[in-house]
């Protein structure tokens, strides 16, 4: 089976992308939208490049978002083939980034491709915004393309990220909104000593371990009609030498809020001090603020999304805002209508990771169909 769509990832997972390098798939993007009258213009930042095309000048302004990066292979002996040479196998398409997102990229392509061709005279504009900062520190990516527009006043009505969304067939999840996320690295301090005299020494390991295990049995909230409760979680811990008879000093430990708005980053801080402190720990904490909670209500975007969806899969999609963060968080700035949706995620970001090759066209349909919906007359 070929396809516009399935010709164009299989280009884009050819390009070693891994971030932050984007490996020219932007490139290869802009090749085919300036043909379509799109204003191409790149935005580089450190070894980070961002995408920002547009076609139309009027409004409503329909953005499709997303990133040429991908993670790391893993080790190449593992998969079945090698992973940045797209190969066909049963109905299925492998490669690394085939799921996240390089298909999702191809879909619109072909999808404005086609649209623009069928309606030259289209009402508002077409956008797309691509950055290969993802997968890595996003500090360089969209938000900075974000930064961009918003000093020059180019708001955006509408965005689909195209983040694998699909749990189990293309559509049956859309995520209309992303907990907000906020880590905290917490070193508790103790008096080091040998393990033979602890009464000289201060375990830090042993003093931190019940106010650990209050934070882990804490319920933060109870989460509203939009979002699950929120959660702390652990991520790393360190204590010790490596020596197995020295009483550790110090100890350090990250942890991670992936929080609703049924709660605000200032009171999860303040609930966290307040219990270290009610234990008695010596200790400093540093916290980042990595994303803010964001929703879009069901309006204009969801109802266009949900009828394409319906009408080229039969599927009638669940909205969900459960997951990891994504650059959403960055474009509900400057547009108050942003939502996810893209093909089936159950490889991502895993060895032999694909989608179905079906899928792809049917993909570029919907977003085809969410164009028509917004941008023609009704």
């Amino acid at each position: 089976m070929s396809s516009a769509a399935l010709e164009l990832v299989q280009q884009l997972i050819r390009r070693r992308s891994i971030t932050p390098d984007d490996a020219g798939c932007q490139d290869v993007v802009a090749q085919r939208l300036k043909p379509l009258g799109f204003a191409v213009e790149s935005v580089r930042c450190g070894e980070v490049s961002n995408l920002w095309a547009r076609h139309g000048r009027a409004k409503p302004v329909l953005c499709f978002a997303g990133h040429t990066d991908v993670v790391p292979t893993g080790p190449l002996e593992q998969w079945l083939s090698n992973p940045f040479e797209p190969s066909l196998r049963a109905g299925k398409l492998y490669g690394r980034g085939a799921a996240d997102m390089k298909s999702s990229i191809a879909a619109f392509v072909c999808a404005a491709e086609e649209f623009v061709a069928a309606h030259p005279q289209h009402q508002g504009s077409i956008a797309l915004l691509l950055t290969s900062d993802e997968e890595g520190a996003a500090v360089d990516g969209t938000v900075r393309v974000v930064e961009k527009l918003k000093a020059r006043g180019e708001l955006l009505d509408y965005c689909i990220v195209g983040e694998p969304t699909s749990v189990d067939k293309l559509g049956d999840m859309i995520k209309n909104g992303r907990r907000g996320s906020l880590s905290g690295t917490l070193s508790v301090k103790g008096v080091q000593g040998h393990v033979a005299y602890p009464h000289l020494a201060r375990n830090p390991v042993h003093l931190a371990a019940p106010a650990l295990a209050e934070l882990a049995a804490t319920e933060w909230d109870h989460g509203n009609a939009s979002f699950p409760p929120t959660t702390w979680q652990i991520s790393n811990i360190h204590g010790g030498t490596g020596a197995a008879n020295i009483i550790p000093g110090s100890m350090q430990v990250q942890f991670n809020f992936r929080y609703s708005t049924a709660s605000t980053p200032e009171d999860l801080q303040r609930r966290v001090h307040a219990i270290l402190d009610a234990h008695g720990l010596a200790y400093a904490l540093d916290w980042l603020h990595a994303a803010a909670p964001f929703l879009t209500p069901e309006a204009e975007l969801v109802g266009a999304v949900r009828g394409a969806v319906r009408a080229v899969t039969g599927i009638e999609p669940e909205l969900s805002t459960t997951g990891g963060t994504s650059d959403g968080r960055f474009i509900i700035d400057i547009c108050p209508q942003v939502l996810e949706l893209g093909p089936v995620n159950a490889s991502i970001h895993q060895l032999n990771e694909h989608v179905e090759v079906d899928a792809l066209d049917a993909l570029k349909s919907i977003y085809r169909q969410v164009l028509e919906r917004l941008l023609l007359p009704a």
